[in-house]
């Protein structure tokens, strides 16, 4: 890393994880760790967008709440042409986007061009990872939008009836490094989550909703100061759902997401998120009229002054579920909360989501080129892994 880029990141680290020294963020080794980056099941469905209209992803998928990877369905954006290193690190350089929060709950933030250095050539066991939930708002950063469209079988989302001043975070941008990720979570208020793959490779573990907590989340007697980590998950956990004992009702779902692929995940749904190379994303997450009974549960319970305005809203668009709150008995177990719990790395906190996106906002000097990611020192077994996956 050009020492620019060290300092600020050495910065940047302490603020991030406090309960880290700065000799402890590569202390387990997992840089050189192949069973971590070994990716032989896609257990996953893929379906082709271009053979199943809206309606039938409705009727298929998201009514059944059935995760599923989407091929075909982003071919157009103009994201996979500007979305890359060289292209990202010229055009927002100097532009600052969050990669953390402090422990007063306030956004740690980096310049592209020191991220994308870091990103590159760090050995951290668990790197920083951009997921930036506001760049709509500024008046640089919000360029982003206009590289992709959300995709047509999640168009509608009816939390735009609250306003985006009042809706919780709800889309994420996103870049990766190797090993940083997303731990084990269920997406906040019920709603469910698409993610879009631009570039890289993601691994992903999903599990049935009723999968009990404690057979899923790692301990402080696991990892003292790791446990939230989602490279924590994948080594301390995982190894456990391959055994014989576990219960064959809360089977791990497991899948590789590949570059333009989009993966589905229904409100309820563990999942944990596994970068297995530089990854570039955007995530979103959803209240549509599939899931807005148990969305308008947890609203009711975790943010009763939107659920008002949301009513009110509700009342003059879509009347129809107006009425239809009247049938919701609030006071009935909808399912899993949402899991306040993730990891660290993707600044997880308690209303909204990262990979699948998480809980709230989670959210070098010369240019850094795609060239010197592949031909750089990373170990062989990295780069088997990602061969195998091209």
């Amino acid at each position: 890393m050009n020492p620019r880029t060290l300092k600020r990141i050495s910065n940047v680290r302490l603020k991030a994880r406090s309960e880290l020294q700065l000799d402890e963020w590569q202390q387990n080794n997992y840089y050189y760790d192949q069973s971590l980056i070994t990716c032989n099941k896609d257990q996953l469905e893929r379906i082709d967008a271009r053979n199943i209209t809206r309606e039938d992803f409705i009727e298929k998928y998201e009514r059944p709440a059935k995760p599923v990877i989407i091929q075909h369905l982003i071919d157009d954006w103009p994201a996979f042409n500007k979305w890359t290193i060289e292209k990202l690190g010229k055009k927002y350089r100097n532009q600052r986007f969050k990669v953390g929060e402090d422990d007063d709950g306030k956004s740690v933030k980096l310049k592209m061009k020191y991220f994308l250095d870091y990103a590159l050539n760090n050995h951290d066991d668990s790197p920083l990872y951009l997921f930036e939930s506001s760049f709509g708002e500024h008046p640089k950063k919000r360029r982003l939008i206009d590289d992709y469209d959300v995709p047509d079988y999640f168009s509608e989302d009816l939390f735009h009836f609250v306003g985006e001043h009042r809706r919780p975070p709800y889309r994420w941008w996103c870049i990766g490094p190797q090993r940083s990720g997303t731990g084990i979570h269920i997406d906040p208020l019920g709603t469910s989550a698409w993610n879009a793959l631009i570039s890289g490779h993601k691994r992903w573990c999903i599990f049935p909703p009723s999968t009990p907590r404690h057979l899923l989340k790692p301990t402080s007697i696991d990892s003292p100061k790791h446990k939230d980590e989602g490279i924590t998950w994948f080594k301390i956990i995982y190894p456990r759902t391959q055994l014989s004992t576990w219960p064959k009702e809360y089977a791990c779902i497991e899948a590789i997401q590949h570059p333009g692929e989009v993966i589905f995940v229904p409100g309820g749904y563990w999942h944990v998120v596994l970068n297995l190379d530089v990854t570039i994303a955007v995530t979103q997450n959803f209240c549509s009229s599939v899931n807005f009974p148990t969305v308008w549960t947890r609203v009711v319970h975790s943010r009763p002054k939107m659920s008002k305005k949301f009513l009110e809203s509700l009342k003059r668009r879509r009347p129809d579920l107006a009425r239809l709150t009247e049938k919701i008995d609030v006071t009935a177990d909808a399912g899993p909360r949402s899991d306040t719990s993730s990891s660290s790395s993707s600044s997880a906190s308690d209303d909204s989501s990262p990979d699948s996106a998480d809980e709230s906002d989670t959210e070098s000097k010369s240019i850094i080129n795609q060239q010197s990611f592949d031909q750089g020192d990373e170990p062989l077994a990295k780069k088997q892994c990602i061969s195998s996956l091209q």
